[in-house]
């Protein structure tokens, strides 16, 4: 079983994963495989270099992520562009990444999950959600970002309400770590129970 686990940026995606994690839950993060298809060496970084120049690049050879997000969220048609080039081997590394999975269900972590094809990879879907103002106020003190810039990554996204109605199960992390370690818990036995109730359908 295959359980999408999305938010807008801020939410705490990697709180709530990390912590399935550290229950044998084994996550495959599109974040992560969105890094793997750009490392040096791999075609995907030099098609980029090639459209949008070396300056892009570090001096370490490596993609200068920082700068391209700046990039592409001020210009439509250059983070088109570039969804355009990386979602399809962004899906291949992920697919790849499910294949090899042993544990009970899989996670697929994604923060485009619901905009993308991804979502048809799963077979439920589970929300982190907080309010507007917590996400903004999070990402700033985490990422050392302006609001500006975070206003224009969650404009991309699908809005909180429509984000909500395609969940399966929602996950509050508006309130302290330790309540939102128990809602992890309780969202974990009923993936199980889901699971073993796909399995046994599935040997019928």
């Amino acid at each position: 079983m295959i359980v999408g686990v999305t938010g807008g940026i801020g939410s705490g995606k990697s709180a709530v994963t990390g912590m399935l994690e550290e229950l044998g839950i084994i996550v495959v993060d599109a974040d992560l495989a969105s890094r793997i298809i750009v490392e040096p060496g791999k075609p995907a970084l030099d098609i980029i270099v090639r459209h949008f120049g070396a300056e892009f690049l570090l001096p370490n050879g490596a993609l200068n992520r920082a700068l391209l997000r700046s990039h592409i969220f001020s210009d439509d048609s250059a983070r088109l562009w570039l969804e355009q080039l990386t979602h399809p081997l962004i899906g291949e590394e992920i697919q790849r990444q499910l294949r090899n999975s042993k544990s009970v269900y899989t996670i697929l972590s994604s923060p485009l999950l619901l905009e993308t094809h991804q979502k048809e990879l799963t077979d439920c879907i589970v929300v982190v959600d907080i309010p507007e103002p917590m996400q903004i106020e999070r990402t700033v003190k985490r990422d050392n970002n302006n609001a500006a810039q975070i206003e224009k990554i969650m404009a991309v996204q699908i809005s909180r309400s429509e984000r909500r109605n395609h969940a399966d199960y929602i996950i509050d992390n508006s309130n302290s770590l330790t309540d939102l370690r128990l809602e992890v818990a309780r969202l974990h036995q009923n993936l199980l129970l889901k699971s073993a109730e796909e399995h046994t359908l599935d040997k019928s």
